[in-house]
């Protein structure tokens, strides 16, 4: 044999034998003919809350607040887990108080429960301090991001808020999730 010959063949079987080692286990299991359905576990319910919990005894226009972003939440046909976002955005943003001009101590022209600004397109300050509308606003920013559903509260919370304290919204959640739990269905 010749050596150009014979290189020729160990090529061809080298790739032969290359072939095989890689196809062959992904052929021997392509058989859709003989699949059968494989158990697979699915992670249920939303994340555990993140890091330490923080949590404030609230007033009659806090728990109103919270039934008027829950009230807005079903409106938007959007579940639990938006109005648990929501909630712990708004404790944090403005401890679910529906906050008008603070003068010098205002972040700018925040305003609302979830601290809004006419500035950045959220509406007029009217708008903004209606918590319906301002509520609306926001689940309309949160399903906007693709994955809200299953990111970290303080993920989706961050994403919508674009907030110089990205974690800051973690701290909320177990109260969050309580104040769903509790008013959800009355």
């Amino acid at each position: 044999m010749t050596t150009i010959f014979r290189k020729s063949v160990l090529s061809v079987a080298g790739l032969a034998f290359a072939g095989g080692v890689f196809a062959g286990p992904i052929a021997a299991h392509a058989n859709p003919v003989d699949a059968k359905p494989v158990a697979v576990a699915v992670q249920t319910g939303a994340p555990k809350p993140q890091g330490e919990q923080s949590h404030i005894d609230l007033n009659g226009e806090q728990t109103a607040n919270v039934k008027a972003i829950i009230a807005a939440t079903k409106k938007a046909g959007l579940p639990e887990r938006a109005a648990i976002i929501s909630i712990a955005t708004s404790l944090q943003e403005s401890k679910l108080e529906n906050l008008g001009h603070l003068g010098d101590a205002n972040d700018h022209d925040s305003l609302g429960l979830f601290q809004q600004r006419p500035s950045s397109g959220w509406g007029t300050p009217e708008q903004i301090t209606d918590p319906a509308y301002s509520t609306t606003a926001f689940l309309k920013g949160l399903t906007q991001v693709d994955g809200w559903q299953d990111m970290a509260l303080t993920d989706a919370a961050q994403t919508v808020q674009v907030s110089a304290y990205p974690d800051a919204y973690a701290q909320w959640e177990q109260q969050a999730t309580d104040l769903v739990n509790q008013h959800w269905n009355s």
